[in-house]
């Protein structure tokens, strides 16, 4: 989206909007934008647009009077038409509006010569949509489904070898070689009015309809309509069920018949168009990811073309209508994401306050310990650094053991280093009147 049917609803548009109209200046390119610059300027000119299938064309037509006919025109002044191709991507429209109110995403304005001026701009949210300078349509397009009926079937019965048609066929449908103008939501719409499953070959689809063409021997005139006259003596009209490619023609020109109801991209209004939607992200319905990743809608068994594991989607719609949705959904995501961070951060906290609440208690055991031998002599010195040692390899002990196993090693440390203090005070108390009566025994020798 969007498809063949509103390209034409927007050229519809551009043609009201602009009627009587008469544009001036050049045509300006917003920066951000990537798409080339459309090299037209013109004093005075008119725009007019057609579609086909999945494409419009404005054309740009220097306007002249009989005034300006003997003005000099000069040299960056267009002297002939251009056709500027516009392929809208997934939200590319066109909008009309004031100077003063032009959207921000305006990527291509074309400036009316009136005070104060309006604006016709390309707007493209997404910036998937693109155009061409002096363009043509797209040469390997097919014809149009909608205004090229005739030669549009022809084209595809008559092509039905190609490789194209050995995919399903709700991705050949999207080919638009073929069907210029079907997208997603209307392949969906298609298939389930023919209840066809969309995951089956597309040529053993096709080729129904083109030995029932031959039978009967009618290539322009598709659907018969005859007059009959039920019990009851009324008149009523009997239509042959559509095929495949006569609903390619008839459902796209339902949307148009819905007009500015069924299309408002400026206010991103679609209720109309979801009332008339039988299928497409329709509740009740099921949905899968073709091979090339876009959902199909669909009723009732897939087919045997269903692609690997294909996913599905949830209702499109609604998403649309919820606008928190992706707010709601990214909140969720980091409160889990923070709640699983946090966890094991906790842990690390604990595992670490405990080693520092360790460590403290050890340094402030050997602080003691270094008080008390510094008069002792070196045997208990070198008992307190072996359990200095003995202390830092404890320290090290990995945190998986579990914190239980740890307090009871700071435990064990702790009593050990109080037994050590303990014996070396003991010493020293010997050891001083020791070194008094060796004193006092040299002095009297001397």
């Amino acid at each position: 989206m969007p498809e063949g049917p509103e390209l034409h609803l927007a050229s519809l548009f551009v043609n009201r909007m602009c009627a009587g109209l008469v544009f001036t200046g050049a045509v300006e390119k917003s920066e951000v934008n990537k798409n080339p610059e459309v090299p037209f300027c013109c004093d005075a000119y008119i725009i007019k647009a057609q579609s086909r299938g999945k494409e419009v064309i404005l054309t740009l037509t220097p306007f002249k009077n009989d005034g300006d006919r003997k003005r000099k025109v000069g040299k960056h002044q267009s002297q002939h038409p251009m056709d500027v191709v516009f392929r809208f991507g997934m939200s590319g429209f066109f909008r009309f509006t004031s100077e003063d109110d032009l959207p921000k995403h305006a990527h291509l304005r074309f400036y009316t010569n009136e005070s104060p001026r309006r604006v016709l701009s390309f707007e493209d949210t997404r910036r998937f949509g693109s155009w061409q300078a002096n363009g043509t349509w797209q040469k390997d397009r097919g014809p149009c489904v909608m205004f090229e009926y005739e030669s549009f079937r022809e084209n595809v019965l008559s092509n039905l070898s190609d490789k194209a048609f050995d995919k399903p066929i709700c991705e050949a449908l999207l080919n638009q070689k073929y069907f210029n103008g079907i997208g997603n939501y209307l392949r969906a719409e298609i298939l389930f009015r023919l209840q066809i499953p969309p995951f089956v070959k597309a040529r053993t689809v096709l080729e129904g309809i083109e030995l029932k063409i031959e039978d009967k021997k009618e290539i322009k005139k598709v659907i018969t309509v005859l007059e009959t006259t039920d019990t009851a003596g009324k008149k009523g009209v009997k239509v042959e069920t559509p095929d495949l490619l006569s609903l390619c023609h008839t459902v796209p020109l339902e949307v148009v018949k819905l007009g500015e109801n069924g299309y408002k991209p400026a206010k991103a209004e679609y209720s109309v168009l979801q009332a008339w939607m039988q299928c497409y992200s329709v509740d009740g319905m099921n949905s899968l990811t073709d091979h090339n990743g876009r959902t199909i809608w669909f009723k009732g068994d897939p087919g045997p073309m269903v692609p690997k594991g294909a996913k599905s989607r949830k209702n499109k719609w609604k998403i649309q209508k919820d606008h928190d949705y992706t707010d709601s959904k990214k909140a969720k995501k980091t409160h889990a994401e923070s709640i699983a961070i946090e966890k094991p951060a906790k842990k690390k906290d604990n595992i670490k306050v405990k080693k520092e609440s360790a460590t403290s208690k050890a340094q402030s055991g050997t602080k003691r310990q270094n008080k008390d031998t510094k008069r002792v002599s070196t045997e208990p010195a070198d008992e307190n650094k072996k359990s200095k040692k003995q202390g830092k390899r404890s320290l090290k002990v990995p945190p998986r053991t579990g914190t239980n196993k740890i307090k009871g090693q700071h435990e064990e440390e702790l009593i050990k280093t109080k037994r050590n203090s303990v014996t070396c005070r003991a010493s020293a108390t010997k050891a001083k009147p020791k070194r008094r009566s060796s004193g006092t025994r040299r002095g009297r020798s001397r």
